[in-house]
């Protein structure tokens, strides 16, 4: 007990003497009903915002700022629904964290929004408004705070190889914002995100310190865009609007429900790969997962008539190039001499 009291003094000298002024009242119940008929619970709880990053940095008005000179019983904010009044306070956060207000600007929540779509979430729906703390310990905790509107997704997610391997505590697994970022999120149903996605999925996957832990190929990336698809991609790249429909990463491996390749569930497991690739070639038969040589380069052991063949061109094209251009020159040189 006498512990408690101690860390709440000591905690009590730290924060701006603001505070104090403001918990006397609002450290206490209260609440008001809104417009909407909803009731705005207005209780901070003192001991939750003492742990806060804010708390030994900013005074209340240094968000409430409408506030700055009010005395006494301040004049109470009018606002139709509770939402309202969330995005309202929400643009308090730019006069610090400009640059990330900034790229949220750009992001597919604030482009809801401004489509009337009030649902989608602003700075403190992720970050908290009293009880804000550092976003990403534990890790765990961004994938988390998404969990609250895409639930769904977050359920495959957990069940996933990268999900689970969050939750144990594994650094290298990527939570939400390594594959969506933070702030400037993209809609993953645009071309532009769907195109990007390979060079996503390799920030990690063409790791070599990272992948060596996991006995993974680096060479992912580099063997997909030497195929039919990736190609295909590579030539979409940069376009606007409809692009091609072409097989990405997520499309054969899964998006939030990756597994491990050895998983029976898997996709890309021989047993399973035919399904997968029906999902874009209805008419494929047993033998046409066969043509496709995987993410692992030909080799006089894998795959070897197309090892071949490739080491054939190698020396082919360059003696039928190198053959031309001497017929070339050597006709001219003929005309020269003779003339």
């Amino acid at each position: 007990m006498i512990g408690t009291l101690l860390i709440a003094s000591l905690l009590a000298q730290a924060r701006p003497a603001e505070v104090d002024k403001c918990l006397a009242c609002h450290g206490t119940a209260s609440e008001i009903r809104l417009n909407s008929g909803e009731v705005l619970n207005l209780r901070i709880d003192a001991e939750t915002f003492s742990r806060s990053s804010h708390m030994r940095k900013l005074a209340c008005t240094d968000c409430h700022a409408s506030l700055k000179n009010a005395t006494g019983m301040h004049p109470v904010q009018r606002f139709d629904t509770r939402r309202e009044y969330t995005i309202a306070f929400s643009d308090a956060c730019q006069k610090c964290h400009f640059t990330n207000y900034k790229e949220s600007l750009d992001g597919v929540h604030r482009a809801r929004i401004d489509a009337g779509r009030m649902e989608a979430a602003v700075c403190s729906d992720c970050h908290g408004a009293h009880e804000i703390g550092p976003p990403g310990e534990p890790r765990s905790r961004v994938s988390d705070t998404c969990a609250t509107c895409h639930a769904r997704i977050a359920q495959e997610y957990t069940r996933s190889v990268h999900g689970q391997g969050v939750l144990s505590g594994n650094e290298d697994m990527p939570v939400c914002t390594d594959c969506h970022h933070a702030h400037d999120i993209a809609d993953p149903r645009k071309a532009g995100f769907r195109l990007r996605s390979p060079q996503i999925c390799a920030e990690c996957h063409t790791d070599a310190k990272r992948m060596a832990k996991y006995k993974l190929s680096t060479g992912v990336l580099r063997t997909y865009f030497s195929d039919f698809h990736g190609a295909t991609v590579k030539l979409q790249a940069g376009r606007a609007g409809e692009v091609a429909a072409v097989a990405l990463c997520t499309d054969c491996h899964g998006a939030h429900n990756v597994t491990k390749v050895s998983d029976p569930h898997s996709p890309v497991l021989k047993s399973n790969l035919l399904a997968t690739c029906q999902k874009c070639h209805q008419g494929a038969k047993a033998d046409f997962p066969a043509a496709w040589l995987s993410h692992v380069e030909p080799s006089a052991t894998r795959a070897p008539l197309v090892y071949l063949v490739k080491l054939l061109y190698r020396f082919l094209i360059p003696f039928m190039i190198g053959g031309l251009a001497l017929q070339v020159i050597l006709h001219l040189w003929r005309i020269v001499v003779n003339r």
